[in-house]
Parts: structure tokens; sequence; C-alpha cells
């Protein structure tokens, strides 16, 4: 049996702000992106947000949080936000 093939968007505000980060940062979340998608389930990693955030997952990457979107139907995890831990649940 197969893996599913996941793939990961990201919001033009996302992406963004992925693109503000340090370099070092970004190769960071780049070789934890590349881990959820080819874990073929990416809950594996991730962790369901409650409350007002209902419906979205988060996952850590050091002291930045990646909020995203899990579209089963599609195989694809959609990046909604990303910030630092102490900012990323503000916007919500």
């Amino acid at each position: 049996m197969t893996k599913k093939k996941w793939s990961l968007t990201f919001t033009r505000d996302a992406e963004k702000k992925f693109l503000k980060l340090d370099k070092p940062i970004q190769k960071r979340f780049q070789k934890y992106i590349q881990k959820i998608l080819d874990s073929g389930d990416p809950r594996e990693f991730g962790k369901p947000l409650k409350s007002n955030l209902a419906g979205l997952w988060r996952y850590r990457i050091g002291d930045y949080r990646l909020i995203c979107v899990i579209e089963d139907t599609q195989l694809v995890i959609t990046t909604v936000d990303l910030d630092h831990r102490k900012d990323v649940y503000d916007t919500h």
C-alpha cells in the first residue's frame, strides 16, 4: 500500500511571514515541513487546536508555530499563519 502524497500551500499572509524569517529558520521550517509531507499522516506531528481555533492544527518548530488547515479530500495542508509562539495566537 502506497502512502498518500500530501502537499503544502501557504496563504498570501503566511507566505509573506515565511519570507521575512531569517534563512536558518526558513531552512528549519522546510526540513520540518518535508518530514510532515513524507509521513503519510500530517496529524502524526501536529496538535489539534481548540475553542475558537477548532479545525486548525498546530505544528511546533522550535519557538515558532505553524498553524494549518488539513484538507483530507484534496491531500492538502494549507498554512494559514506562522509566527513566534508568543505572537501566533493573538491574530486569531
